[in-house]
């Protein structure tokens, strides 16, 4: 080769070696994104703050606590009856179904035991407020991913069922209804014949939303093997309800446990998914609903006479003791461990929310995903901030 071409060589890859230096010199750090603590597809006041690589998450982290309301730490200044109205406010979507397990537990400690009648209307009005919950959740899932219509039927549909916890509790979002021995009051006239009519529009509901949002291919490929949680790491990270089994784990505290409620005196399907991605935990909750209206109808054949209330003293105290009931809430596991020392109101509470535990699985489940995934996996995750913050 020339002494010509030997330096057109060298200058060549002297060139080749600048721009090596300059692309280096230009490459940035990732970015720091984050989502919330408002906005809309966060559900609340929730804030993940997600490292990014391009479009790709490194690693995203739930920061919690924006909406912190103290309930445990105020059960100790209330007493029995007045920590109902605290508590059904946790998950206020669902909230005569939080009163439960907190009443169950007094009534362990106390060794009272509501009658059948109670705890046949109980059963009822806690399938009718997961029916509610649930509803809502499978309208606004499309709009998280842009689709406006589901919201709507929803939203209709939903007003018919808490017209009938209105109708027998008198309160549409937060009843404060039960009561240690039973319930305020017996159900209203008409609420049987009315109540069958609306799990026929529920499950017209559920079809509609079956055509309409899980047959459509943009929300199949939007969730169908995104988020997928397996069933060991499910179960590591305390998961429960809809999201543990829809990766597989037929698990459902109705009929895995023994307690006061009449879930003994129906027949019900427990749903689960082998996929564990974003599409298994909503199919799973769809078709719950549909067992949810079941339940109900059974019930409604079958609720025996009788009181409403067992005998307790006008004045409630509850003897010393520790108490752990939980149950199968329409977020999850729901459980309260109440501690008495003889008193009109607890010493202390412990409250096991669903959704804190369903939450804590994120930093793990959203690592690789690209960041139109995060809405996706945090809807079909479905959590209520007040569960999460309480």
């Amino acid at each position: 080769m020339s002494l010509l071409g030997d330096r057109q060589q060298l200058a060549y890859i002297a060139a080749q070696a600048a721009d090596a230096r300059v692309n280096v010199e230009l490459e940035t750090e990732g970015m720091t994104l984050n989502i919330g603590p408002q906005h809309p597809a966060t559900h609340g006041t929730l804030r993940i703050i997600a490292r990014l690589d391009g479009e790709q998450v490194l690693w995203a982290d739930p920061s919690c606590g924006y909406m912190h309301r103290g309930y445990e730490k105020l059960t100790e200044v209330r007493s029995y009856p007045q920590v109902t109205a605290l508590v059904n406010r946790i998950d206020w979507l669902g909230s005569f179904a939080n009163e439960v397990p907190f009443i169950l537990a007094a009534e362990k400690l106390m060794g009272v035991e509501a009658p059948s009648r109670a705890q046949h209307i109980r059963t009822i009005l806690f399938e009718l407020s997961r029916i509610a919950n649930v509803t809502l959740f499978l309208g606004d899932l499309g709009v998280q991913l842009g689709a406006v219509t589901p919201v709507f039927f929803a939203f209709r549909d939903r007003e018919y069922v808490l017209n009938l916890i209105e109708g027998a509790t008198g309160g549409r979002f937060h009843p404060n209804f039960d009561r240690i021995g039973g319930l305020k009051d017996d159900l209203p006239a008409g609420f049987i014949d009315e109540t069958r009519n609306v799990m026929k529009k529920l499950r017209g509901f559920c079809d509609q939303i079956e055509d309409l949002l899980f047959g459509n291919e943009i929300f199949q490929s939007r969730t169908r093997g995104i988020g997928v949680i397996p069933k060991d790491v499910a179960l590591q990270y305390g998961m429960s309800g809809a999201n543990l089994r829809a990766s597989g784990v037929d698990w459902d505290l109705r009929r895995d446990q023994k307690l006061p409620l009449a879930y003994d005196k129906v027949d019900f399907k427990v749903i689960t998914h082998p996929d564990g991605d974003s599409f298994a935990r909503c199919w799973v909750r769809l078709q719950e609903v549909r067992e949810s209206t079941r339940i109900v109808d059974q019930l409604l054949e079958t609720i025996p006479a009788g009181p409403i209330m067992a005998k307790v003293p006008k004045i409630i105290k509850v003897p010393e003791g520790e108490a752990w009931v939980s149950t199968e809430n329409p977020l999850g596991e729901m459980g309260y461990y109440v501690v008495s020392q003889g008193d009109m109101g607890p010493f202390r509470v412990k409250i096991r929310s669903a959704s804190f535990n369903n939450i804590s699985i994120t930093p793990w489940l959203l690592k690789g995903v690209y960041v139109p995934d995060i809405i996706t996996i945090l809807a079909s995750l479905y959590f209520i901030l007040g569960d999460i913050d309480r």
